[in-house]
């Protein structure tokens, strides 16, 4: 198999086992499968935010993947604990020496939930499937699938670069060979993606899976999507109460893996920090997600168990070059002059949080140690902005609410320091929050209304592309850079290079110039997320890429 290329970016423990509340607590007598220990019951789990819905190729953020990833498998899958490959729908695989054939060797006797086969012929109809999408449908999922396969059969929307994937053909039930016009650094990792999950060819059609619908600013999807997942994986799905704010997945005892060691899972949309905590502490959930930086001793101390992921991520202050004021280079650099980063990260960052000097971690391939730095100096930000002709600049700056991610525990609080950063140094900032799945990002990322924004990112898999090709890849909205060609072209070098000294050399010179010369955002932090759970809670695995499975979780 081809996995060797990437690095683990730390093992973690799995957790210890005590007592749980009320809803953990009721069991089934069915025998665990891996030998007598009685299982069943519910895990509860506290969800930050809605899912934009269960479609894996439709969604690009955490809150909908948790759910999602419990129903789909991917070809490959992280390892557990680590930023590692390892076989899942797909047993094996290697490529040619292009890198443009890659040949998977299937799993055999795996079923769809809907009971139809598993098998090639499967896999190259989910492939052929995102590489046609056309109109609402392509311009909703452009995030993942445009970021790792460029455009699409028929383009018929603005930034979407040329198509990388040429076609898929299933020599036999067991064999999927994908072909690809060109060599991509992303793979194989890619193949792990959340958003790449293997859904029913069967129950795609029957409810009409690809009808996306545009209503402004938004995207509406169809029964398949918000009603009728159907994926392979250890859960099925039971429902979405949106009025309770519940999902519930049902455990598969006909998964080709490891199953389900409780009977349901609940994922329970509390959208206020405060309140998860409580449920927490009364026992109505046993799970939380990024507890604030300040609750993670108290929590302990308490005996919930609070499991550090190393910090594989980036939080970033995003400018939109829209705005002709952002163009000159001096005044984004201003901005990252004013931002005191050092004591945002004292004052609001999860223990063990980084100052970020470039947008990836420096265990990723492509490091640069010796970019340009922006130590917190407002003199010199004021300097800048006045070389630069720039008086009375206001800012229409955005910032979420109705979420907390991995890399922005809680973003209003960062905005609010940024903010008076920014104004400390005479540049008026109006504040705009929008709610993260209705509203934000399609304001930043498909509308391009902002002037600043903060926005993150938790790797998908260990390569350089991951990190700064997604975010400045090829032109986006979300940065107004389309001007920025010099920038484009350099990162797609990078990524095409085979020779893994040559591809190092060329993504550090690349980190070197989005730093020294392009600024198309300023690196903020990267901070180590956690995850909470009580102490009857056994079996679960934390892992860097926030890609937890709950299968192998057991309560009570």
């Amino acid at each position: 198999m081809q996995a060797g290329r990437l690095k683990a970016a730390v093992a973690l423990a799995a957790a210890a086992a005590l007592a749980v509340g009320a809803s953990g607590c009721a069991k089934s007598e069915r025998d665990d499968e891996g030998g007598g220990a009685k299982t069943g019951g519910t895990f509860v789990f506290a969800g930050a935010g809605d899912p934009k819905n269960f479609d894996p190729i439709f969604n690009d953020d955490g809150e909908s993947f948790r759910p999602i990833r419990q129903m789909y498998d991917t070809l490959i899958q992280n390892k557990p604990g680590t930023a590692d490959l390892q076989g899942a729908l797909a047993e094996s695989w290697e490529h040619d020496a292009e890198g443009k054939v890659w040949t998977f060797k299937l799993r055999k006797g795996v079923k769809f939930h809907d009971g139809t086969d598993f098998n090639a012929a499967a896999v190259c109809f989910n492939f052929d499937r995102w590489f046609n999408m056309k109109g609402a449908a392509a311009q909703s999922q452009m995030i993942y699938y445009s970021d790792v396969f460029g455009g699409f059969a028929k383009n018929d929307a603005e930034g979407v670069g040329q198509p990388v994937y040429n076609k898929c053909e299933a020599k036999d039930d067991g064999t999927a060979v994908v072909t690809m016009n060109q060599y991509k650094g992303a793979f194989p990792g890619a193949f792990a993606l959340t958003a790449l999950s293997i859904a029913s060819p069967e129950a795609l059609k029957k409810y009409d899976a690809d009808t996306v619908k545009q209503n402004g600013d938004s995207f509406e999807y169809s029964a398949f999507a918000n009603e009728h997942p159907v994926g392979t994986g250890p859960f099925t799905f039971g429902g979405w109460d949106k009025a309770k704010g519940e999902i519930t997945l049902n455990r598969n005892p006909d998964y080709w893996g490891e199953k389900a060691k409780v009977d349901k899972l609940v994922i329970k949309v509390i959208k206020d920090e405060n309140t998860r905590k409580q449920e927490l502490r009364a026992g109505t959930v046993q799970g939380i997600d990024f507890p604030a930086p300040a609750d993670r001793k108290a929590l302990s101390g308490e005996g919930f168990q609070v499991l550090d992921r190393p910090a594989f991520n980036i939080l970033y202050l995003g400018f939109n070059q829209k705005n002709p004021k952002l163009k000159d280079l001096r005044v984004r650099q201003a901005i990252a002059y004013a931002l005191n980063r050092q004591q945002l990260v004292q004052t609001k960052g999860p223990g063990g949080t980084k100052v970020a000097d470039e947008f990836m971690p420096d265990t990723v391939l492509g490091y640069a140690s010796d970019v340009q730095k922006y130590e917190y100096n407002p003199e010199k930000a004021k300097q800048l902005l006045k070389d630069a002709g720039v008086q009375n600049l206001t800012l229409n700056f955005y910032y979420p609410t109705d979420v907390s991610r991995p890399y922005m525990p809680n973003p209003q609080e960062i905005f609010t320091v940024l903010a008076n950063d920014l104004q400390a140094v005479g540049i008026k900032v109006n504040g705009v929050a929008r709610p993260w799945n209705g509203g934000y990002k399609d304001d930043v990322q498909q509308f391009g209304k902002q002037d600043l924004h903060i926005l993150g990112w938790t790797g998908d898999y260990n390569d350089p592309g991951n990190f700064v090709g997604t975010f400045f890849g090829r032109s986006k909205v979300e940065f107004g850079d389309q001007a920025m060609t010099e920038m484009f072209d350099a990162i797609t070098k990078a990524d095409g290079t085979v020779d893994e000294a040559g591809k190092k050399a060329a993504w550090e010179q690349v980190n070197r110039d989005i730093a020294a010369k392009w600024l198309p955002a300023v690196p903020i932090w990267h901070a180590p997320p956690a995850i909470v759970v009580t102490k009857d809670v056994k079996g679960l695995v934390a892992s860097p890429l926030t890609d937890e499975r709950f299968n192998t979780v057991s309560v009570g």
